[in-house]
């Protein structure tokens, strides 16, 4: 027998099967974007920009819940968010969270693109298709999104209704999301690391600013070397770690010291959930609070905040009668609800008011 009758399979030996994926063409085709929602996404970026140059003296807050399961309650929610956006928009500028990938430590759920029925289907195509309506949705309603980039892939699907992005702390050392950070079109905040670390974040920014060349997908879904150009608006997020807490002004300075002698610009946004809470959602007023205090007491770093609300408070596991899950309830990280969230902006909105203006630029 010849040699190469004798070959064994070497390749895809753990693939089940393939599934064909629509190309981010066709997916823009069914979903073509709005004038109204472009009009969003190009002034909430330029906005952001703003705010990061020191041009807008406000603060920019991604705000909403942790993850999104139910398109019609997170509507529900970019309603009541919109209104409140443009109530406190003289001081606060409003961005809402949409989350579609989750990243899991161990296992769970991975989010609504992954599984939009919730049942282990995994059919992406349809959760795809889906989070770009509802993308376009919220946008054509005048609310900004910000979300979390997890798969390489997806920005080609989904980036043009997108106007801030969030690199997570388990992914901010990833070459991969660094490559494709330097690529994107919005500016990008990186979480600090899992431990705490605030060096992850500020390499993943100084690697972002210059152009890469790695392997990715065009917009008709073919395999190609994509080329960047760098992306400047890179900046860190402090989330927390597994030494505790990072908002303080102790370790808000150290950040600033790191950012200076990095020799970035001291922009900062502190996410007041996660380890900053540690996992106590209830605790994110106390950490709003303390950072607008900071402010309030001379503090020229802290350009943003984050905060995960939802309708109601809490999260509830996902049940298989999907018929009983409460409505506008997480089911990934417990969130605020919404007067909760209502009060703690307009107080914020309340305190920064006069502040913000004479902030040093």
């Amino acid at each position: 027998m010849s040699r190469l009758g004798n070959q064994r399979p070497l390749e895809n030996l753990n693939i089940a099967e393939f599934d064909l994926m629509p190309s981010p063409k066709e997916i823009h085709d069914r979903v073509p974007i709005s004038d109204r929602a472009s009009d969003t996404v190009y002034v909430a970026r330029e906005m952001i920009k703003d705010i990061l140059d020191r041009k807008d003296p406000r603060l920019f807050m991604v705000v909403g819940p942790c993850s999104i399961h139910d398109p019609v309650a997170a509507y529900d929610y970019a309603q009541r968010l919109k209104m409140l956006a443009d109530e406190v928009s003289d001081t606060l500028y409003l961005i809402m969270r949409v989350y579609f990938e989750k990243p899991r430590t161990s296992v769970g759920w991975k989010g609504f693109i992954n599984d939009p029925r919730m049942d282990d289907s995994f059919h992406i195509e349809e959760g795809m298709e889906k989070a770009r309506a509802f993308l376009l949705q919220v946008n054509k309603l005048g609310v900004p999104a910000a979300t979390e980039a997890l798969d390489p892939i997806a920005p080609q699907y989904l980036g043009d209704l997108i106007s801030w992005t969030a690199i997570g702390a388990r992914t901010s050392e990833s070459q991969t999301h660094r490559e494709m950070a330097s690529g994107l079109s919005t500016p990008v905040g990186f979480k600090n690391g899992t431990d705490g670390s605030i060096d992850v974040a500020i390499n993943a920014v100084k690697s972002s600013a210059r152009p890469h060349s790695f392997l990715g997908i065009n917009v008709q879904g073919r395999s190609c070397v994509v080329h960047t150009r760098g992306n400047s608006y890179g900046h860190i997020v402090l989330r927390g770690g597994g030494d505790g807490a990072n908002y303080d002004t102790a370790s808000v300075a150290l950040a600033e010291k790191a950012l200076v002698e990095a020799k970035f610009a001291p922009n900062i946004v502190v996410d007041c959930s996660h380890a900053n809470t540690s996992k106590d959602y209830t605790r994110q007023a106390v950490v709003m609070s303390d950072c607008v205090q900071q402010i309030c007491d001379g503090n020229q770093s802290i350009i943003g905040l984050m905060l995960e609300s939802n309708i109601e408070a809490g999260n509830q596991p996902i049940p298989e009668d999907l018929s009983k899950l409460k409505y506008g309830c997480s089911v990934t990280y417990p969130c605020n609800d919404w007067p909760t969230t209502e009060t703690i902006i307009r107080k914020a909105r309340d305190v920064l008011k006069h502040i913000l203006p004479n902030r040093p630029r």
